[in-house]
């Protein structure tokens, strides 16, 4: 891990602690000093909820955080992203998890309730995962997929497994002559939203509908939730869906066609694709809404990516609610944060030059 990053993260992690909000500590550093971490002074209930795709890690984030700051309690409720937006707009939650950013319009509207009008609020790519596409078709493991291929299986004008525009890009796989069974989001989600604009930005002539969280197409099978969808693809036959990677498991997964290749998901791949893509031009400080590159053919890259927000006040009409904002993710985008989310969830880790816009934003939050 990169010195100078370890540095500015954790000096920034103390000055909050010798502010009196929080004392972040990691096994590793217990390991390297003999001090103990001086006790935490936060107390308190933290409210969020929001994206599906966070669950997992948002689990391990709320135990380590929780176990360093023994008087908060941080619940996260995994209503989906539209949701999760909606409640955040209400000030039902103080900062909520989002698998897109807040649009342009949404913005202009100035209806955040928790927050103090006229302030802006705080948008960091705090999860980057590769959106896996998962199937379960018997005796086949792995296939090789170009984006066209894709749309056409997920909007229903492929509907066979042996179809020749499948077979000719896996000529080694036993494909059976089946229905494809294909399952996508019941209700709106940042995953779905992502998923799609990946289709319309590379299949363009096969996926014609608006980019939206919402599906697009009739057929096929509904789930609610990235567990439905995955839970629909497990249980069913000749099945096939999208999901956060973190949630693949052991089902079948689909290499995407980058270029002249075949790019498998991991968490480089995805983090390539947001280092190579530029902020959303016009967007307070605070916001660091990113313009992802569908259609890059750079080597090594992985297009269908989900870059997961968290999402909050710049400044809270409730300043308790602030406060412990502002604690729970700066431990989230620390190094120990970003770790113990690649190891529960397999996200990539934010990049330093990102961390250091990330930090700033935390650090403006009141």
């Amino acid at each position: 891990m990169n010195i100078t990053r370890n540095a500015k993260r954790w000096g920034g992690i103390a000055a909050i602690a010798i502010a009196g909000s929080v004392v972040l500590s990691s096994c590793a550093a217990n390991e390297a000093s003999s001090s103990e971490p001086s006790e935490s002074s936060l107390s308190g209930t933290l409210v969020g909820g929001g994206a599906s795709s966070q669950a997992t890690a948002q689990e391990a984030w709320v135990a380590a955080f929780q176990t360093a700051n023994s008087g908060v309690t941080v619940e996260y409720d995994p209503t989906g992203s539209g949701t999760g937006r909606d409640n955040f707009i209400a000030g039902a939650n103080s900062f909520t998890g989002s698998d897109r950013a807040f649009k342009d319009e949404e913005l202009a509207a100035d209806s955040f309730a928790g927050c103090v009008p006229g302030s802006d609020i705080v948008e960091i790519p705090a999860y980057i995962s590769p959106i896996a596409i998962i199937f379960n078709v018997e005796g086949v493991d792995a296939l090789n997929l170009d984006a066209a291929t894709i749309a056409a299986i997920f909007k229903g004008d492929i509907t066979q497994w042996n179809d020749n525009a499948i077979v000719s890009q896996n000529p080694d796989a036993k494909l059976p002559a089946a229905t494809i069974n294909a399952v996508h989001r019941s209700d709106e989600s940042g995953t779905t939203e992502n998923f799609a604009e990946y289709l319309s930005a590379a299949a363009p002539e096969v996926w014609d509908a608006e980019v939206s969280g919402d599906w697009a197409y009739p057929g096929g099978e509904a789930a609610q939730g990235t567990s439905g969808v995955v839970d629909a693809v497990t249980g069913g036959t000749n099945t096939i869906g999208y999901a956060d990677a973190s949630r693949a498991g052991d089902l079948g997964t689909v290499a995407v066609k980058v270029g002249s290749d075949y790019v498998n998901y991991s968490s480089e791949a995805a983090a390539a694709i947001v280092d190579a893509s530029p902020l959303v031009e016009g967007r307070a400080a605070t916001d660091l809404a990113i313009e992802l590159d569908r259609t890059s053919d750079a080597e090594g890259v992985y297009p269908i990516v989900l870059v997961s927000y968290l999402i909050a006040c710049s400044e809270y009409e409730d300043a308790a609610a602030g406060e412990l904002t502002k604690a729970y993710f700066t431990y989230v985008i620390s190094d120990e944060g970003q770790k113990v989310a690649a190891e529960s969830a397999g996200i990539a880790p934010i990049s330093a030059s990102l961390f250091e816009k990330a930090q700033a934003a935390v650090n403006a939050i009141s």
